[in-house]
């Protein structure tokens, strides 16, 4: 009888992100990114190495919240 090891499981087609590359859609330095993950701000992933992953979905939504959120007209108060 083997045993076997459980692992979390992940959506096939969910790409991760390198803190890099989410500097890079959000124009930011990658300590930024770093900050906002401790924060709680996004989401994040420990590698076995302990490097962050960031979900690609999770990303692009806040990606599009922040850029409908600039794009809609200044309301007069």
């Amino acid at each position: 009888m083997t045993a076997s090891v459980h692992q979390p499981r992940q959506h096939v087609s969910e790409r991760l992100l390198t803190p890099g590359e989410v500097a890079s859609l959000f124009r930011v330095d990658p300590k930024t990114v770093t900050r906002w993950a401790t924060a709680g701000r996004i989401g994040s992933i420990r590698t076995p190495g302990g490097h962050r992953r960031f979900r690609e979905s999770e990303v692009k939504a806040l990606l599009a919240e922040l850029t409908t959120e600039a794009t809609e007209p200044v309301r007069n108060l």
